[in-house]
């Protein structure tokens, strides 16, 4: 009877499990914004400072529970020598954050060229995807305004798919947790195509 019970109580309270990469060049506040969003989406979660977050070498995961979904963070690393890495990744996935520093104008070429080189995978084709304008408590950064036509540029490769940009400060937390809701409902309507990992398989 126990293991009945015990049974339909996992079956009711199990969660659908969807894994997001979190992308972008390194400094562009990757691991500053999932920390962030543990923080604002996660009772009781006290998130590592800002000043002490690290260079990302390799891979940061988190978790975080909203409603009945749990997704399943992967932070990685933006240097150029582990960018190679990033499509191991690819065909696992259920959504892409790229995060974009929009403080550092000398790079919004470089982001934009290593965003394009991605979002051309076949793996990706039809991933839903959130592009965030990241650092908008900085003075002269850019806003949407400025970096959505610059990431829009190759719109045929972004297809069909939902996208967005959203201004964001993973420092502050501003515009953080309306992102990943934004996302969950897309993950969603995109489960037919990616359905959820069950969490038995991890």
């Amino acid at each position: 009877m126990y293991s009945l019970v015990y049974g339909f109580y996992k079956y009711i309270s199990q969660k659908d499990e969807y894994c997001v990469l979190i992308l972008g060049l390194d400094n562009a506040g990757k691991t500053t914004y999932l920390e962030a969003a543990k923080t604002k989406l996660t009772k009781n979660y006290k998130g590592i400072h800002p000043s002490k977050v690290t260079t990302t070498v390799g891979l940061n995961i988190g978790k975080i529970d909203i409603g009945s979904v749990q997704l399943n963070f992967w932070d990685l690393g933006g240097q150029s020598e582990l960018q190679s890495l990033w499509d191991k990744y690819y065909e696992e996935s259920h959504a892409i954050i790229y995060i974009v520093d929009s403080s550092d104008r000398d790079r919004i070429d470089e982001s934009k060229d290593i965003f394009d080189k991605m979002i051309a995978n076949e793996n990706l084709q039809g991933v839903p995807l959130l592009v965030l304008a990241n650092k908008q408590d900085l003075p002269d950064c850019m806003g949407v305004r400025e970096v959505k036509p610059i990431f829009n540029k190759n719109a045929h490769l972004i297809g069909k798919r939902d996208c967005m940009v959203m201004p964001v400060s993973a420092l502050t937390g501003e515009g953080v947790d309306e992102g990943i809701r934004w996302l969950v409902d897309c993950i969603k309507r995109n489960s037919f195509v990616r359905p959820p990992r069950n969490s038995d398989e991890t």
